[in-house]
């Protein structure tokens, strides 16, 4: 039997979609629709890896924004962005972005599956990509965008107790959300909703290896 503790990549493929989802999973307009504004009716197509590094204890990988980006500055997100027009799936949009903004090729990743995909309130459709990366990379982050990137062991996250809900007033409105703190780190907003689904799904998993 695959342990998720120690071989995430046989175990997260069980649990995990192996294809793209072809439909919204989640959609923050559905719950703020004051948000979606006319320009918005066409979504821009995203992608993030969420990134489960190979370690003696197995990591999830994190970069935190610069502050001087004009949108989400200073905040913790998963490599990714928008897709290109050469991209020809989320996987390459994901690799693509993750290599720009941290400098670990393609050649470490093995893809273990998919989460649901998140319409953004700001229109961005994201299609998130879950990568099992080996050892031996060289991170080389992009300064203009990259300020810091860590990683948290991946047992934090698989502990129901590590997540909790903060709420804050935007667009005149109070506005709840998932947040997670390991040490001392402040994760929110859409990579805290993305590492909500992904960890029932590793919580899974694990339950499955686990007697």
């Amino acid at each position: 039997m695959n342990s998720l503790l120690e071989n995430p990549l046989a175990a997260l493929r069980v649990v995990l979609p192996q294809n793209p989802s072809d439909s919204i999973g989640r959609d923050e307009f559905a719950l703020y629709p004051e948000m979606r504004g006319l320009d918005q009716a066409a979504p821009i197509a995203a992608a993030v890896l969420i990134p489960v590094i190979v370690r003696p204890i197995p990591t999830i990988l994190f970069t935190r924004r610069t502050e001087h980006l004009a949108k989400h500055s200073g905040q913790i997100s998963f490599p990714g962005g928008r897709s290109e027009a050469a991209d020809q799936t989320p996987v390459e949009t994901a690799l693509r972005e993750t290599m720009e903004e941290t400098g670990i090729a393609s050649s470490f990743v093995s893809i273990a599956g998919f989460l649901p995909r998140y319409r953004t309130g700001t229109g961005f459709d994201i299609a998130p990509v879950v990568g099992v990366v080996a050892p031996g990379f060289t991170l080389t982050p992009d300064a203009a965008e990259v300020a810091e990137i860590f990683e948290v062991p991946l047992a934090f996250f698989l502990d129901p107790a590590n997540a909790r809900e903060g709420s804050r007033e935007m667009a005149g409105k109070p506005r709840r959300f998932h947040v997670f703190e390991p040490s001392g780190h402040y994760i929110w907003g859409i990579t805290a909703a993305l590492l909500f689904d992904f960890a029932g799904l590793a919580r899974t998993a694990h339950a499955m290896q686990t007697p």
